[in-house]
């Protein structure tokens, strides 16, 4: 994966929720209570260092980037509540997973990969 695939990808997965338009985007399974289609978190961390690796010394990053991000680390965290919450039986190791995006996101604001 490239950087523009990777960039375009979470783009795609991160805007899901605005958009609509991918029925199987991360934020979107989480939405409905289902879970992460098989491979699709290892795609979302791949891009995100990726991306990480790509913008490490840039001192400012595209908005549309920037939002969707965001919304990947805050949603996908919220979403996953809120689904525990109604009841929804989460796999074993999803929030963990999420953790890990949470924590690669801000590694790409941050400029240092924890």
């Amino acid at each position: 994966m490239d950087y523009k695939t990777a960039r375009n990808f979470l783009i795609t997965q991160g805007k899901a929720l605005e958009t609509q338009k991918n029925p199987d985007a991360f934020l979107i399974r989480l939405k409905q209570g289902q879970p992460p289609i098989p491979g699709q978190l290892t795609s979302i961390l791949l891009a995100l260092k990726i991306v990480f690796d790509a913008a490490k010394d840039s001192s400012a990053l595209e908005r549309e980037l920037v939002s969707a991000l965001y919304k990947l680390s805050i949603e996908s965290h919220l979403l996953f509540e809120e689904g525990r919450s109604r009841g929804v039986e989460w796999p074993p190791l999803l929030k963990e997973d999420i953790k890990r995006v949470r924590l690669a996101v801000g590694s790409i604001f941050s400029g240092q990969w924890s």
